[in-house]
């Protein structure tokens, strides 16, 4: 059955891939959709691209397992749509075409700026997709376990050649049509699974948060203890982190910062506001997605909360199967089918919008400003290479994937927000908001940013740690305290390195011509004069 349910939503996908392909005759078309998505349906779009298989799976199962601890995650990544929202949808949107980097040359000497940001945007998307892809490989190769040949290679593969296939002929008109199902399935299955929680609580609040309150499970030494779900500390707190060097608060800290300005500067996030007709219209598919999003993320709760009261957390195999096993529980075969194709459509979506962004940004930002020097390419043939460059980045992503799936991923996504949040997030905003930024600024920024949050990732706990799941705690504290850089996260560092060294590399010269142009680009940036004319020239 979840084989069948797999089976049918790729067939419905790629049906929406053929009808797309028809509408992809330029390349607005193909990179923006012909901005004719509308304000509900984009965000409907953007929710389905940022809810992830780590947002459906992961945040259910930390909620289970750690309780208040795993929704503060959950809190993070709903608060940084404020950001989106605030600072760069509408600037974003009026100033661009196609990428973020649109944006930044407006001002600036195209081709640095273009080369920098086109190197983040391949680094943030590579890093995030690899990360989709093995969780990909692990899901469904556990789910259909039965089926001794789908190997999570076999999966990954899998996974890499249907988004392969959707960015190629479905362009940003079939990629969006993927997420807005995806959005819909994974809120309904949310929905459902939630309902049938509360049914086995005769839809009592009270009665739910008092389970929560006093839940019995095994410890890990297989000790029954009782203890407050809703209290905070079981993964942050100084009595869980004592193992692990005591970092946690300032290492939740770290990630908070990461998430909520991360978000902002995601290319696969960004790309979505150029799919619309104009500003006002990106603003409300920002409102759209902030309330889509939020619901789903206060329905994990019922998620997280019901695998534990209802299921126990030494019960469940782990964080990531919560949610699957808790439908199995509450409904059968049948919904267990339904929510194992949910989080597979998840998958492919995110995957699928991550292609997309870097595909573009390699054609537009990279080929044509960079390699042609910014003269004026034919659109078949802007769009004929950014079809290229997602084979290879479907490749590198495959291979990738299959190479480093048995060693933890979590850092790779939080890679992707650190890198988003230092190098990205800080050049977007000093170019909307300070007349004195210049192309030294932005270049040094987007370096610094990147580089010092890869380095900063590949001394921690994150990769200096990896060992597999075998590693006692004991261990864990030895290497954590072996680890150059203590936190498991770089944020807390690597956002204010990247603003200083924008704001540096600013002071350094000055640049006439970026200075003059900051008033014309701020009539545009916030009231849209001019934006419909040039969006698509």
């Amino acid at each position: 059955m979840t084989l069948l349910m797999f089976l049918a939503f790729v067939v419905a996908t790629l049906g929406i891939t053929v009808w797309s392909a028809r509408k992809n005759t330029g390349s607005s078309a193909y990179f923006a959709a012909g901005r004719s998505i509308t304000g509900w349906q984009n965000g409907l779009a953007v929710a389905g691209d940022y809810m992830s298989a780590a947002s459906f799976l992961g945040i259910s199962g930390m909620i289970a397992f750690f309780g208040f601890d795993g929704f503060m995650y959950s809190v993070g990544f709903l608060v940084a749509y404020l950001t989106v929202l605030f600072v760069v949808a509408e600037p974003l949107r009026n100033a661009g075409k196609y990428t973020m980097a649109d944006l930044l040359a407006y001002r600036l000497q195209a081709r640095p700026v273009r080369a920098a940001a086109s190197l983040s945007t391949l680094t943030v998307s590579t890093f995030y997709m690899v990360a989709q892809m093995i969780g990909a490989g692990v899901l469904v190769s556990t789910l259909l376990k039965e089926y001794t040949w789908i190997t999570p290679n076999i999966a990954i593969a899998g996974v890499g050649v249907l988004m392969i296939v959707y960015v190629v002929f479905g362009g940003m008109h079939g990629t969006t049509w993927v997420q807005i199902i995806k959005a819909i399935l994974l809120m309904s299955a949310t929905f459902v699974l939630s309902f049938l929680v509360m049914k086995q609580f005769d839809f009592s609040f009270s009665r739910f948060f008092d389970a929560i309150s006093a839940l019995t499970y095994n410890d890990a030494k297989g000790n029954e203890v009782t203890r407050n779900f809703l209290e905070p500390g079981m993964k942050f707190g100084a009595e869980a982190t004592a193992k692990t060097g005591g970092w946690g608060p300032l290492d939740l800290i770290s990630l908070g910062l990461a998430l909520v300005l991360g978000t902002a500067g995601l290319p696969h996030v960004l790309v979505r506001f150029y799919t619309v007709p104009d500003a006002k219209t990106a603003r409300v598919s920002v409102v759209w997605a902030m309330v889509i999003i939020g619901v789903f993320y206060i329905l994990t709760t019922f998620l997280g909360f019901g695998a534990a009261t209802l299921l126990k957390p030494h019960m469940i195999a782990n964080e990531n199967m919560a949610a699957p096993e808790l439908s199995h529980f509450l409904g059968g075969d049948m919904f267990f089918a339904f929510i194992s194709a949910v989080a597979f459509a998840t998958i492919l979506a995110v995957v699928a919008g991550l292609t997309i962004s870097a595909s573009t940004s390699f054609a537009h930002d990279f080929y044509t400003n960079v390699l042609n020097h910014g003269k004026e390419v034919a659109p078949h043939k802007e769009v004929r290479i950014a079809r290229i460059a997602a084979f290879f980045v479907g490749g590198i992503s495959i291979v990738l994937a299959i190479v480093f799936q048995n060693i933890n991923v979590a850092f790779l996504v939080g890679l992707a927000f650190a890198v988003a949040a230092s190098a990205n997030l800080p050049v977007i905003v000093l170019s909307i908001f300070w007349k004195r930024f210049n192309t030294t600024g932005a270049v040094t920024g987007l370096l610094v940013g990147l580089l010092s949050s890869i380095l900063l990732i590949l001394i921690s706990p994150s990769v200096m740690g990896i060992d597999g799941p075998e590693v006692v705690a004991a261990k864990r504290r030895l290497i954590q305290a072996q680890a150059w850089f203590p936190l498991t996260n770089p944020g807390i560092v690597s956002i204010p390195l990247g603003f200083l060294a924008a704001i540096l590399g600013s002071l350094v010269r000055r640049e006439p011509d970026a200075e003059a142009k900051f008033a014309e680009f701020s009539v545009r940036a916030h009231t849209g004069l001019g934006a419909e004319k040039a969006s698509d020239h």
